[in-house]
């Protein structure tokens, strides 16, 4: 009984892959998404948080300190679940997933740019309640491109997502 559901529910997630992955495919899409799935990327996150810990000041300097710090946290809790769980890539476990340039090679669950993303922004929903329209939705697009990218299932980038905004969620809490 268990083994059916957790068969229905992994072929239901190859479904949504291949749906990210060739249905919505377009020349305009691979450019895009190549270029807004490095925001979730290690250069792009380090940079990004520490460069506002130091050059701001007031809230927005803490929301810096603690972005950074919840994309250390996340990190290494990230890399420890991805020893653990070793999930294959798509790319390398479906035949026929489109997949860009240079692709990972290491394990694909939890998605560390998810993660790391969604690290970053959540001590910034804090400060500024209209900052949220815009980086949610660019977050998501983040984790949507590591699908789309043949990276990622979509499980991966849940997962991401969740333990990115609770670990921002404990350090914004313990920081108070």
């Amino acid at each position: 009984m268990k083994s059916s559901y957790w068969q229905r529910l992994h072929n239901h997630e190859k479904r949504m892959f291949f749906w990210c992955n060739h249905v919505i495919s377009h020349t305009f899409l691979d450019r895009t998404f190549g270029l807004l799935t490095h925001m979730g990327g290690a250069m792009f996150t380090i940079i990004g948080s520490l460069s506002i810990a130091l050059l701001t000041s007031g809230l927005w300097r803490s929301a810096g300190w603690q972005s950074f710090a919840a994309l250390s946290a996340s990190h290494v809790v990230a890399a420890l679940i991805k020893k653990k769980v070793q999930r294959i890539r798509p790319y390398l476990a479906l035949p026929h997933t489109k997949v860009g340039r240079n692709p990972l090679k290491d394990h694909s669950f939890p998605s560390g740019h998810t993660t790391a993303i969604f690290a970053v922004i959540t001590p910034f929903l804090f400060i500024s309640g209209w900052l949220s329209l815009t980086v949610i939705p660019v977050a998501l697009m983040v984790g949507l491109s590591r699908i789309y990218l043949g990276l990622h299932y979509p499980s991966d980038c849940i997962a991401g997502c969740l333990l990115g905004t609770g670990s921002a969620l404990f350090i914004v809490i313990l920081s108070r």
